[in-house]
């Protein structure tokens, strides 16, 4: 029995983890790479073979561990997806979305190589490969256990991120021997204002655990109302327009209840129009509502009483594209409007539109990985390329730690504290680092625990081991030959892309068919390695 951790380490992006045990072969996420190189890194040939794989457990909806589940469907994945209920509703969401945007970059960059001569460039996934994910997802519920493999079975419970996440109780057998791992997924904040605090787990063998702020604490809820009320009086007291990108699931509908708050408490004015910009989010919303039973207290008991945590007065819903452009011509707003790191969707316009203005403000309420136009704009980069154009960044940037979704140090901890079992602690999700420093601190307070990089195995047993059986990382193709495969690829998209289905191609099997046997014999070698 093993475990390879083959995305997710020392990074928050990407997450994908392979468990195997006797002919059973079950991933943990499969979630797109965002930031520096993220194209050609989701475009990747797996680690494995998708035909091999019986079943995908999904810890939750963001794209980053759900974001490359229809691509592991279109290269022949046709086994389970086992999800929670509002998780399956979510990834409709998002992954229909995320194919619109796939579609309209590779349409605009298919234009622009036309006109220099280079070939078509293609989506990861489109609509039909979506559907046919849909159709592979098994809904589940919290708390039952259930056999997802013959030799693996798994419990999903409640992580607190945001509406259905989950951490997963695994139990691998083999040969008479049971192990037993732990994915903490992303887990949410000991206390949450959203969603319900996090299931305690004490028993397990091996924890994966994520770090994503590993190395630092959030500011209390009360320290952080006070924070955004600060920085949100200042901008509205300049009659500016305030952007705030958000991720659409979770921080979208947290800063909706937090601009409600700020009505009540007559900080924010009932005349100042809030824009909620896009139809992704209000779908969202509306998967929220639903699901309240799943809420946190403080949220239930608005909605017991009839209110609507996620409706501030004002409220305005930008659906169409010709809605989101007019709000350009506004200038005293408060804009949400994904993506939360600003490397794509509506923020994008908008951020090219307001950034030159000095009067402007953005509020960024989440993390911001390396490389996303999010991440340069906090770090202080005062001309960006956005959109094609060259923009000034003049307006005033604020950041709002404290409204993450996401565990602190001290929640990990604690959370952590729960074992009951001294199991051995694997950190990832999160940059080296917070990973390192988070390993460290659990080290502190008696677990063993490693922080390991992509392509680590690591041979799962009951037994205790001061040191586990980490096998070197994952043979890697070589630069050369990763190019030599991307130069490959876009050849073949650029042969399908002059196809109008009336050539006769005749003269061309002879070729088509030597390189079909040729790339068929590196394909074998690899999975002999």
């Amino acid at each position: 029995m093993q475990l390879k951790i083959l995305g997710a380490a020392g990074e928050v992006t990407g997450s994908l983890y392979l468990l195997e045990a006797g002919a059973s072969h079950v991933l943990v996420d499969c979630g797109t790479f965002q930031g520096r190189d993220e194209d050609r890194r989701n475009a990747e040939t797996f680690p494995f073979d998708p035909i091999g794989i019986d079943a995908v457990l999904l810890t939750h909806a963001h794209l980053d561990h759900s974001g490359r589940i229809p691509l592991l469907v279109k290269r022949g994945f046709h086994g389970r997806i086992y999800a929670t209920s509002p998780t399956v509703e979510l990834c409709d969401v998002l992954w229909r979305d995320s194919t619109r945007l796939m579609k309209e970059e590779a349409e605009w960059r298919t234009r622009k190589n036309r006109r220099r001569g280079l070939p078509a460039v293609f989506p990861l996934y489109d609509e039909a490969d979506v559907d046919q994910a849909m159709v592979l997802f098994q809904p589940t519920t919290y708390d039952d256990v259930f056999d997802v493999a013959p030799g693996i079975r798994v419990r999903f419970r409640d992580a607190g991120h945001m509406l259905g996440s989950a951490i997963l109780e695994v139990w691998l057998k083999e040969n008479d021997e049971e192990v037993k791992v732990v994915f903490s997924g992303d887990l949410g904040q000991q206390e949450s204002v959203l969603e319900r605090d996090p299931a305690v787990v004490e028993d397990a063998h091996f924890v994966v655990i994520e770090s994503t702020y590993g190395d630092r604490r959030h500011k209390s809820c009360a320290e952080t109302r006070k924070e955004f009320a600060s920085i949100m009086g200042e901008a509205l007291g300049d009659r500016s327009k305030v952007l705030i990108p958000t991720f659409v699931v979770e921080r979208a509908q947290r800063v909706l209840y937090e601009l409600l708050l700020l009505q009540e408490e007559g900080v924010l004015r009932d005349n100042v129009p809030i824009y909620l910009d896009s139809p992704m989010g209000v779908t969202a919303t509306e998967i929220y509502r639903k699901y309240a039973s799943l809420l946190s207290a403080e949220l239930q008991g608005r909605l017991l009483k009839g209110g609507d945590p996620f409706a501030p007065k004002q409220l305005k819903k930008a659906i169409t594209p010709q809605e989101s452009r007019a709000i350009n011509d506004v200038r005293h707003a408060v804009v949400l409007a994904g993506s939360g790191m600003a490397n794509g969707g509506r923020i994008v316009h908008h951020l090219k539109h307001s950034l030159w203005d000095p009067k402007s403000h953005v509020i960024f309420v989440g993390y911001q990985a390396t490389g996303t136009l999010g991440r340069r704009i906090v770090e202080g980069e005062s001309y960006l390329r956005i959109a094609g154009e060259e923009v000034q960044v003049k307006s005033q940037v604020h950041t709002v730690g404290g409204f993450s979704s996401h565990a602190d140090r001290g929640d990990l901890l604690a959370w952590a504290s729960n074992f009951k079992t001294s199991p051995l602690f694997l950190v990832t999700h999160g940059e080296a680092k917070a990973s390192e420093s988070l390993a460290s601190g659990l080290e502190e307070s008696g677990f063993k625990a490693l922080a390991p990089v992509a392509g680590y195995t690591i041979a799962l047993a009951p037994e205790r081991r001061e040191i586990p059986i980490v096998a070197t990382a994952t043979k890697r193709v070589s630069d050369d030959a990763r190019q030599a495969l991307r130069d490959v690829n876009s050849l073949v998209a650029s042969l399908l892309g002059q196809l109008n289905g009336t050539e006769d191609l005749d003269d061309l099997l002879p070729l088509l068919m030597a390189a079909k046997t040729l790339l068929e014999t590196a394909n074998a070698k690899l999975l002999t390695r």
